[in-house]
């Protein structure tokens, strides 16, 4: 077996794990797993080697992302044959100097550091986590993938702001996101890929991408993981009258912005408590007002977005869903797509793979 990736992907209460090596030109998974719960009672991990040396599940509380880790490199230490060549980390945005993949050094650490405005709910936990992998993980590099490179075809109109120009040299544009996942499902459909294609990843976090043969030209998230359509617990775009008359007339100051924004709104708030999709589906169908709401809305969202792209692209080969809801709600595909008959589109499912796609670029800088 050659040397194998260890590859990171970190979410708010959970963290899914990878050990990748390569194999007939690609990278094929030799361990996955995920800690999932982290932090609460209800906790779980479960990790399976595709050998079968290591078929692990286990219930229970686990503290931290550190704990999870930890576990994690305990399980590797027993039945990891060879030493890892190295371990890769997704990192939902560089801010706006550091735009590409890369071996983490203490300067792109600084970066970092500096760009935790644009992403202070997912950065401060990258960081955190960055620095426990180093010192488990000691002696090998780590690397860095962001999902903000692959929106990094987008033209100039579609990442500007109509804002000054001072604001846009500030850093205050259009980045895009779920990029590993975008160009995991590019990679999938390899030479199936269509000239003029959306691609709607529909999880907690949810964005649509618009592709022109594979390259993206425009997505729905914005400067952060917060704009774009309305997701399980955050806005999406919002008229920024309506935050400024938060701030002017409802007492709220920047910090209970970013709570009702990202914390407090979507999914969960049209529904008066829930931001699970199932669990909403499931509220649906006995009839609950607030929870047919928050659906409408959500896939209204997601068919207007798709109507613009398709103006955009001048047409639409292919829509693919993807992610939690895209590839398990055949409810929500369904009204998202109701009305958009006259694109005479294919659609499908794909499942993404963001943790081969970080493998594949690790694998490409260990070469480099």
């Amino acid at each position: 077996m050659t040397q194998g990736i260890l590859v990171l992907n970190s979410g708010s209460s959970s963290l899914k794990f990878g050990v990748f090596v390569a194999r007939d030109g690609d990278e094929a998974a030799w361990l996955s797993g995920s800690a999932k719960g982290i932090g609460r009672a209800n906790g779980s991990l479960s990790m399976r080697s595709s050998d079968g040396a290591i078929n692990i599940t286990q219930d229970h509380l686990m503290e931290s992302q550190h704990d999870a880790l930890q576990r994690v490199a305990d399980a590797l230490a027993k039945h990891l044959r060879e030493p890892l060549a190295g371990v890769g980390h997704r990192v939902v945005h560089g801010g706006p100097h550091v735009r590409s993949h890369c071996k983490i050094d203490v300067h792109v650490k600084d970066a970092l550091r500096e760009a935790v405005p644009f992403a202070p709910l997912h950065l401060p936990q990258s960081l955190a986590l960055i620095d426990d992998a180093q010192r488990i993980f000691s002696g090998v590099p780590h690397f860095a993938c962001f999902d903000t490179v692959f929106h990094r075809t987008m033209p100039e109109r579609a990442t500007r702001f109509a804002l000054p120009r001072d604001y846009a040299e500030h850093g205050i544009l259009r980045y895009g996101f779920h990029g590993l996942s975008y160009e995991s499902i590019v990679n999938t459909l390899g030479a199936g890929v269509p000239s003029r294609m959306v691609i709607a990843h529909l999880g907690s976090g949810s964005s649509l991408c618009a592709l022109k043969d594979g390259r993206s030209v425009d997505t729905s998230m914005g400067m952060t993981p917060a704009g774009g359509i309305p997701m399980a617990t955050r806005s999406g775009d919002i008229d920024p009258g309506v935050l400024i008359h938060l701030l002017r007339n409802e007492s709220l100051n920047a910090n209970a912005l970013e709570t009702l924004v990202n914390r407090a709104s979507g999914l969960k708030a049209l529904s008066d408590s829930d931001d699970d999709m199932e669990a909403l589906l499931t509220r649906r169908d006995q009839r609950d007002a607030n929870a047919a709401l928050a659906i409408d809305v959500f896939c209204t969202a997601i068919r207007k977005t798709i109507g613009a792209y398709a103006a955009l692209l001048g047409g639409v080969d292919l829509i693919v869903f993807s992610g939690g809801i895209g590839e398990h709600a055949e409810a929500i595909r369904e009204q998202a797509l109701d009305g958009l008959g006259f694109l005479h589109a294919e659609h499908r499912v794909v499942a993404t793979d963001e943790e081969r796609q970080i493998a594949r670029h690790c694998r490409r800088m260990l070469s480099e």
